[in-house]
């Protein structure tokens, strides 16, 4: 919901530029604010967590995943680094003007811990989708060996979630970087 109310006031201030929000600066924070949210909060845990880890074994036949503890862990990741990511906000918020990255942010010091929170909830969001990501490789990887199934024969959805998890494990800590200094 968060998310969405973000993406609500930069509709809005798109609609009139500088009206409703007064300094480039506060709008540069609601964007970033907004990508980190829909992508990360969003997008990954749903994609990858909810619906790969719920229909990955049964279009596989299989009774569950092969780790399935590795994905309550992903999941109390992804609520721990919401919580540090809340609380960054508590106070002054990051300081960090228009990136989290400290050496590019406006102000040289950043006298609480908001910056660090928001930084550590970026990686412990990329940690639990490399690892929701593994643990849907080796599902696939172990199906297709135990049960013989060819590659033709997996569903597009199981293709989907696989292209999409090898590039994850690449491009996750790029991708935080980059968001980072957004």
């Amino acid at each position: 919901l968060l998310g969405f109310g973000l993406s609500g006031v930069i509709r809005v201030e798109l609609m009139s530029s500088g009206t409703w929000l007064s300094s480039e600066s506060l709008y540069n924070m609601v964007v970033t604010s907004h990508a980190i949210m829909m992508v990360f909060f969003l997008v990954m845990p749903l994609f990858l967590g909810a619906l790969g880890n719920m229909l990955t074994p049964l279009m596989l036949q299989m009774k569950d995943m092969v780790f399935p503890r590795l994905n309550n862990l992903s999941m109390l990741m992804v609520y721990l680094s919401l919580g540090l990511f809340c609380y960054s906000m508590c106070k002054e918020g990051p300081q960090a003007g228009w990136t989290y990255y400290p050496p590019l942010s406006s102000s040289v010091f950043s006298g609480d811990i908001s910056v660090d929170l928001s930084i550590l909830s970026l990686h412990l969001l990329g940690i639990s989708s490399i690892l929701n990501s593994l643990n849907i490789l080796s599902t696939v990887i172990f199906s297709i060996l135990m049960n013989s199934i060819k590659l033709e024969q997996l569903s597009l959805f199981i293709w989907s979630l696989c292209v999409t998890s090898v590039l994850i494990i690449f491009t996750v800590p790029v991708l935080a970087a980059a968001l980072g200094m957004l």
